[in-house]
């Protein structure tokens, strides 16, 4: 198992380091870990057949190029779903769920919601299996629910 870390460590920030070695903890020691805060699409292409990733979080990787304009950022999401779709790898996904709770009041939270929200849910097409997990459960979704059409997401 590679574990594929979206966010990096701060020597600035001592509870982030804290946060960050529990984490690293209560992982299994066999696990390679990798910090790839941007050049995912990159990780998933370089994997090799056999090698199963666990990339969490792609909220995380978001807010990492969230400053990208937004020709940019389709490049960049499409560069994703590409590699996600070719990637030799088996590929385990951890995305945060938005748009259950309040809309954002400033513009970037705004920009961070549509478009993890849009993400999740072109990765969710193209996905085996999709799994909402909420209070110790998990919900398979592509067993459970029934797709909504794109025009309708937003």
């Amino acid at each position: 198992m590679v574990y594929v870390a979206t966010s990096s460590g701060n020597d600035q920030d001592a509870e982030w380091q804290r946060r960050l070695r529990s984490h690293q903890i209560r992982r299994p020691q066999t696990w390679k870990t990798l910090e790839i805060p941007i050049a995912l699409p990159t990780a998933l292409d370089q994997a090799t057949l056999g090698t199963c990733l666990l990339i969490d979080s792609l909220g995380t990787w978001l807010a990492n190029v969230l400053e990208q304009e937004n020709e940019h950022w389709q490049q960049t999401s499409e560069a994703l779903i590409y590699s996600l779709n070719h990637s030799p790898a088996t590929v385990i996904l951890v995305a945060e769920e938005t748009g259950w709770g309040v809309i954002p009041a400033y513009p970037s939270g705004r920009l961070f919601r549509d478009r993890l929200g849009t993400l999740v849910r072109q990765i969710g097409n193209i996905a085996d299996a999709v799994y909402l997990v909420g209070a110790g459960y998990a919900l398979n979704l592509k067993v459970l629910g029934t797709p909504v059409p794109a025009s309708d997401a937003l």
